[in-house]
């Protein structure tokens, strides 16, 4: 993670790259730019300021989803609860705060709970996009099990990104597993579901699969330093520029998850998760059991 002064010195180097563009009529566009924000805005002004001079057909910009244009309503199905989860077991096996399976718990939830937008504006800020001729994406970390959750939530937020995608703009009607990946994936309405995948690897497979020429710059913007790391590495060394923007908004809700507080929404809602499933059928969820290894006691 970029520290306080690294972090200002790269945005002015930033902003002084992109004003000298507005007077150079072929600018040439640095290989990684790495910078930070907490807001959407500068995003999209800078894509918008490359659009102008290179042309809003060599520019692609990829935003992650959780913690970067959603976040959950509360702690509980977050993605800071999940590693939270991960983590714990990890070092207390047996402990009772574990949920069992943290990816079927975490679908359950975001069956049930609703999501915000991560500033007020984000939907603003991909259809500024979308309205200059950018192709514009999602890539998430999320499985294709939760594309229901996934675009229900989207859509209930004002954004959508089939009109702005990667051909064919309504994706794919099956799973398939992406180049160089071992999961399967799902691309529909311009959402990518990568099941956890490396997301260089992944926008490059979505690439190559969407038959278009490569972009002369890949805008990324997501809340993991790792994620981004991961798509200038990919393009490293080729005719594509990454220019990747670390979103920090959310960065205080991650730092103080409450985990007591979580624990206890937990038991409040598994019971009615569990009847609910046992109702109506596991069409959207499957609930997870609680099964502690054999040596818990």
């Amino acid at each position: 993670m970029l520290t306080g002064a690294i972090k200002f010195y790269v945005i002015i180097v930033l902003a002084a790259m992109l004003g000298a563009c507005a007077s150079m009529p072929a600018p040439d566009v640095e290989q990684n730019v790495l910078a930070q924000t907490d807001d959407l805005a500068m995003v999209t002004d800078e894509a918008l300021q490359l659009a102008g001079e290179l042309g809003p057909e060599n520019i692609v910009v990829v935003y992650d989803i959780d913690n970067t244009l959603l976040a959950m309503e509360q702690g509980l199905g977050s993605d800071q609860w999940y590693y939270w989860q991960k983590a714990l077991a990890a070092e207390q096996p047996c402990s009772p705060l574990l949920v069992g399976d943290r990816f079927k718990a975490q679908g359950a939830l975001y069956f049930a709970s609703a999501m915000r937008p991560t500033q007020a504006d984000a939907a603003e800020q991909v259809k500024r996009l979308q309205d200059a001729g950018l192709t514009v994406v999602a890539v998430t970390s999320r499985g294709p099990e939760f594309s229901l959750q996934t675009f229900r939530e989207l859509r209930r937020n004002g954004i959508s990104f089939w009109p702005s995608a990667l051909p064919p703009a309504r994706g794919y009607p099956e799973p398939f597993i992406p180049e160089g990946g071992t999961l399967p994936a799902v691309y529909q309405d311009g959402v990518f579901l990568t099941a956890g995948q490396d997301k260089g690897v992944m926008v490059a497979a979505l690439l190559d699969k969407s038959g278009v020429a490569p972009p002369k710059v890949i805008i990324v913007a997501d809340d993991k330093a790792e994620n981004l790391q991961a798509v200038m590495e990919t393009f490293a060394g080729s005719d594509t520029s990454v220019h990747a923007w670390r979103y920090s908004r959310e960065d205080a809700n991650v730092a103080t998850l409450n985990i007591a507080e979580a624990a206890a929404q937990w038991d409040v809602v598994q019971p009615a998760l569990m009847t609910i499933e046992e109702v109506f059928g596991p069409d959207n969820y499957e609930m997870p059991e609680r099964v502690l290894p054999d040596n818990c006691h």
